[in-house]
């Protein structure tokens, strides 16, 4: 049973809902347990360079955020409530975080350990990441740091890797395929396509993923990485992202860019984003190819206008209604 956990590795409930994990598969008595981490940014604007926290919470704008976080407590109050329930999740006997910096770097040194040394390796990498930032309070978006924390884990290759830039890419998609999902904190465990948001404890997930699982091959949901694929990049804009959206679609359009359906939503991704010359190309293209394709030739309409071409729209806005009418514009 493979448990995704989509989580910030600056995040302190990141780390408690791992330890709650732990022990819960520790007593557990189902089926063999497999955790998988994937990257969320709890704070895509964090600096590279690592600036003190406790400065940072001095900004009365970073103050007020917070207390939305947490309702009634002080930023300072709700540090003790957090480390209080960090305690009892055993970890500590320090707890409490010295930096605001990216976390960037760290995801792509846990996704690279996954990926040369499956789930055992990412998780000690993983388990190194969060005891840097909240135990000993160092700065893991520091080239030294990481290249430690991956070396501890037997992991020897990890600075070097970081260093030449290897997945990067890689982790920026994946960010966005998380959003594309419904992933919207930290942590959030899925299984199956199902999620449970929180750092719930420990039996109470493998409850929730042993139901997942099940009704996962009760159903049949598994469907082909391109179709997941072309799914999440319609969520994407669906959600105002066509820009996160067309990077999702990137591998589809290299491997199949003869597909009508991956070519239209790319172009609806172009006209979201403003990129008329983009979405023009592939909607004459499209409406080329089928000319009774009403909801191409509105689009292609609509971009025309856009560029003040309003004497080339018309014919394809026309041919758009009269297929049909529903897409008339005034």
């Amino acid at each position: 049973m493979r448990i995704e956990i989509w989580a910030d590795l600056v995040c302190p409930w990141g780390y408690i809902g791992k330890r709650r994990l732990e022990r819960g598969v520790d007593s557990w008595n189902g089926e063999p347990v497999e955790v998988v981490w994937r990257p969320f940014r709890i704070d895509p604007t964090a600096p590279a360079e690592a600036v003190p926290l406790d400065e940072l919470l001095r900004d009365p704008l970073v103050d007020t955020a917070l207390r939305a976080c947490a309702p009634g407590l002080t930023p300072a109050q709700n540090r003790v409530r957090v480390g209080a329930v960090a305690r009892e999740a055993g970890l500590g006997p320090t707890w409490g975080a010295a930096w605001h910096v990216s976390s960037h770097d760290a995801h792509r040194l846990a996704w690279l350990a996954l990926e040369h040394g499956g789930p055992g390796l990412q998780d000690a990498v993983v388990e190194g990441l969060f005891h840097a930032h909240f135990v000993a309070a160092e700065d893991i978006g520091a080239p030294g740091t990481l290249d430690r924390i991956a070396r501890d884990a037997g992991f020897a290759d990890g600075g070097a890797l970081l260093r030449d830039g290897a997945g990067e890419s890689e982790v920026r998609e994946l960010v966005l395929r998380g959003r594309a999902v419904g992933v919207r904190t930290s942590p959030t465990f899925v299984v199956g396509g199902r999620a449970l948001a929180g750092a719930q404890e420990g039996g109470a997930v493998l409850d929730f993923a042993a139901a997942a699982a099940e009704a996962a091959r009760r159903e049949g949901r598994a469907v082909p990485e391109e179709v997941e694929r072309f799914r999440q990049a319609e969520a994407l804009l669906g959600a105002g992202d066509p820009l996160g959206a067309l990077t999702l679609l990137g591998p589809l359009l290299a491997e199949h860019g003869g597909d009508r359906g991956v070519r239209l939503l790319a172009a609806r991704c172009h006209v979201r984003s403003a990129a008329l010359v983009s979405a023009r190309r592939i909607l004459e293209e499209l409406v080329e190819e089928a000319p009774d394709d009403g909801y191409a030739h509105r689009l292609l309409g609509s971009v025309l206008r856009r560029q003040g071409e309003g004497a080339a729209a018309e014919p394809h806005l026309r041919l758009a209604a009269a297929l049909a009418p529903e897409y008339a514009m005034s």
